[in-house]
């Protein structure tokens, strides 16, 4: 079952980053963004926060499962809606916590036929 864009929305309104968290459509699903740092899959309409130690400092003890078939295990994260302060400080820590991602290599350009 993929995601409903309307529960992605729902989710980001509930983090409370506003325009800080973004997300973009990926395989049917989608992946959330704060500080240009993935920190959280959204798959078959269940949120799956990275996992961190500091997250995992602040959230005790976590489901942690994998969001699809075959991925790392995440922290799937449901009770805590209920709290949206503490949703929005769960993905700042975690965006703090990860690494930039890596720069993207410059595109080689072809190489000309020689005669």
């Amino acid at each position: 079952m993929a995601t409903d864009q309307d529960f992605v929305q729902y989710v980001c309104e509930e983090s409370g980053l506003r325009d800080a968290l973004s997300y973009k459509k990926m395989f049917g699903e989608y992946a959330l963004y704060l500080d240009g740092k993935v920190v959280a899959l959204v798959c078959d309409n269940q949120l799956f926060v990275k996992p961190t130690a500091e997250g995992r400092g602040l959230l005790g003890a976590v489901s942690e499962q994998p969001p699809y078939p075959g991925g790392k295990p995440y922290f799937q994260i449901d009770i805590e809606f209920e709290d949206p302060e503490l949703l929005g400080r769960l993905l700042r820590i975690t965006a703090l916590a990860l690494p930039l991602p890596k720069p993207k290599a410059a595109k080689r350009q072809p190489r000309s036929a020689t005669t």
